[in-house]
């Protein structure tokens, strides 16, 4: 079974579509009381028409009441299902008026001109004129206005709510990135220190550090991302830079972690290049 406002939204649609048939009826028929041939009417009815009349759909059903449903509580009348009903089928009561109306011509096109008008005028006055004064009114009732006073008075404090806690979440975060930031700072130069022992271990005597090596670039991971690896790695390659004065070396740890994380390895010319 369709519900009530499912069908208000197809009347209103159908009352749409109907007003724009109307217009484009219209128009055509100005058109040719003008003497434009039918090849310009047919031109004018192309992209150009079509994109026209979807501006004008868009723009009722997004300003008007078809979709924007005010509070009950502000305007007890209008949101009614008997108004929204009246509202929405204002364009057919016009259609009517024009074809019950004495002044119809005696011919078809003539008839369909006054019911077209009739269209037009009817759907002005009800959604152009009576609906905001009927709508100003119902704002200005003792209730309506207290209502809506509280309303905004609710809305203002969501807001503010909303506000603090985008405050408090941003606070949480600073302090997580500090507290990091304050552990990196612990734990990075020793880190740094350790592999640069390594390195001067595996220069000397050729131990076998690739290991261990390996599993302080995991720990380096698991603390802070590639960004922490990449601090650690030039802590420990200036440090060990500094231990040989000036002299080339290998930068071992940038090709022994490579895969982990999103770790790669350089290629050993590029390294050779860059460390030279």
């Amino acid at each position: 079974m369709i519900s009530s406002q499912r069908m208000l939204k197809l009347v209103h649609f159908s009352s749409t579509v109907w007003l724009v048939a109307s217009a484009g009826f219209l128009l055509i028929v100005a058109l040719r009381q003008a003497g434009a041939g039918w090849w310009l009417i047919f031109s004018l009815s192309g992209y150009s028409a079509v994109l026209i009349f979807l501006l004008i759909s868009l723009y009722l059903f997004a300003i008007f009441r078809g979709v924007v449903h005010p509070a009950k509580h502000e305007h007890p009348l209008t949101t009614s299902i008997y108004y929204m009903t009246f509202y929405d089928i204002s364009p057919f009561i016009g259609a009517f008026a024009g074809l019950i109306s004495k002044a119809g011509g005696s011919n078809t096109a003539q008839q369909l001109s006054i019911i077209s008008i009739g269209t037009l005028a009817t759907t002005f006055f009800v959604w152009i004129v009576l609906d905001p004064t009927i709508a100003s009114v119902e704002m200005m009732l003792p209730a309506s206005r207290e209502h809506h006073r509280r309303r905004q008075a609710h809305i203002k404090a969501m807001r503010e709510k909303q506000r603090v806690d985008n405050e408090h979440l941003l606070a949480k975060l600073q302090e997580k990135e500090a507290l990091e930031e304050q552990q990196l700072r612990k734990f990075l130069p020793p880190m740094a220190e350790k592999l640069t022992v390594l390195l001067g271990d595996y220069a000397i005597k050729g131990s076998p550090i690739e290991p261990e090596v390996v599993q302080i670039g995991a720990r380096a991971w698991q603390m802070g991302g590639i960004i922490c690896m990449r601090q650690l790695h030039e802590m420990a390659k200036e440090a060990y830079r500094e231990q040989l004065q000036g002299q080339h070396f290998i930068d071992h740890i940038a090709i022994w972690w490579d895969g982990i994380g999103n770790w790669h390895a350089p290629a050993l010319v590029e390294t050779l290049r860059k460390t030279a």
